[in-house]
């Protein structure tokens, strides 16, 4: 186990290190600068700047003093920079390709002074709007509804990943909001915690001051799953949020179940665990599980409606892409399969670089028709 944890360290490292000489050769020759004797300042600052998230992931598994929280914002913020530092560069090479082909004039200089500048533009538009969380609303009819659920409002909060770049003052303003809102019942799927060492019950905290009437409930997400996720589990039940740990509640008449991250992975035993809450086909259901993945076992168990976050929606370009290769329509958004309504949240916060680009983090309210 610890050799392969060293290679994929070795594999990742690598390809970071390849990345940013890439992006360091693309920017010096564009500029066509005198290249000095010896390695410049640059290149030891991009070499530098090569190994910071990966030593800053490392060191927040294990601490959470004020230092390396700061290393931790610091690695993840550049590291979103360099996403799009990266695309520029790619996009320098085929825009100079066409440039030739098409007998255009263009200066190299030019060519990559706009793109990293717009690349620069885009990571701080990145930083600023996910900052704005944002109240999406949306309603279900859901067959079989009990009389007392309609005109009732959920809300679901997902991956708020508390940690070292999002803490306690970021837990405390998703409750002011939620306060605001006063939904009936609250529900949060998964990663409220990042997975980095923290103070995990003074983190989860803030969610004492939740008065939703129905209660609030939670399950697991993989980040909790990182290492012994019962500190987390415990941290939440002590603030008062009930834990729904692979089971059935009935909440006035609503069959509400809740699937723990790692127990939806394997589709059998994700089967087992939805049979053994005996779901009534003939009273509406809610699933609350991390991930939108195997729905059709949800669907075959005869769920109303499955809520769901994790993919994030990809929070910016080109991951955007990435994950709606992955997840389909099903990456975000209320979509249908079958009688199963699946509803995804792109999340309230980020994982890594604390950016989002063609994504909003969200607080979701849903009305029951």
């Amino acid at each position: 186990m610890r050799k392969r944890i060293v290679t994929f360290l070795v594999v990742v490292q690598s390809i970071l290190f390849a990345s940013h000489w890439f992006v360091y050769e693309t920017w010096t020759t564009f500029r066509q600068a005198p290249d000095p004797p010896g390695i410049s300042p640059l290149a030891i600052a991009v070499a530098v700047l090569s190994v910071t998230f990966l030593t800053a992931s490392v060191l927040a598994r294990k601490f959470s003093q004020f230092p390396v929280r700061l290393y931790y914002t610091a690695a993840a913020v550049w590291l979103g920079f360099f996403s799009f530092f990266f695309l520029a560069a790619c996009a320098s090479w085929i825009v100079y390709g066409l440039a030739r082909l098409l007998h255009l004039h263009w200066a190299q200089h030019s060519i990559v002074l706009a793109l990293f500048g717009a690349a620069l533009a885009a990571g701080l538009y990145g930083i600023f709007n996910s900052l704005r969380t944002r109240v999406t609303r949306v309603s279900v009819k859901l067959p079989n509804l009990p009389t007392s659920w309609i005109g009732r409002v959920a809300a679901l909060v997902t991956d708020t990943h508390l940690g070292h770049v999002r803490g306690r003052r970021f837990a405390q303003r998703i409750v002011a909001m939620l306060s605001q809102l006063d939904p009936d019942i609250v529900l949060i799927a998964g990663d409220m915690y990042d997975g980095t060492a923290v103070n995990a019950p003074k983190l989860a905290a803030p969610w004492h001051q939740i008065a939703a009437p129905l209660g609030t409930y939670f399950i697991a997400g993989n980040h909790e799953e990182f290492g012994d996720y019962s500190k987390y589990l415990s941290a939440v039940q002590h603030s008062g949020v009930r834990v729904l740990n692979n089971e059935k509640v009935v909440v006035d008449g609503l069959q509400l179940v809740g699937v723990h991250h790692h127990d939806s992975v394997q589709p059998e035993h994700f089967r087992g665990i939805l049979r053994r809450a005996s779901v009534d086909p003939e009273v509406a259901s809610v699933l609350l599980t991390h991930a939108p993945h195997h729905l059709p076992v949800a669907a075959e168990e005869k769920i109303s409606l499955q809520l769901s976050g994790h993919t994030h929606g990809g929070q910016f370009f080109p991951f955007t892409w990435i994950t709606s290769r992955i997840y389909g329509p099903f990456v975000y958004g209320l979509q249908r399969l079958g009688d199963l309504l699946v509803y995804t949240s792109c999340g309230a916060g980020t994982w890594g670089p604390p950016m989002r680009l063609g994504t909003n983090p969200e607080i979701v309210l849903i009305t029951f028709e």
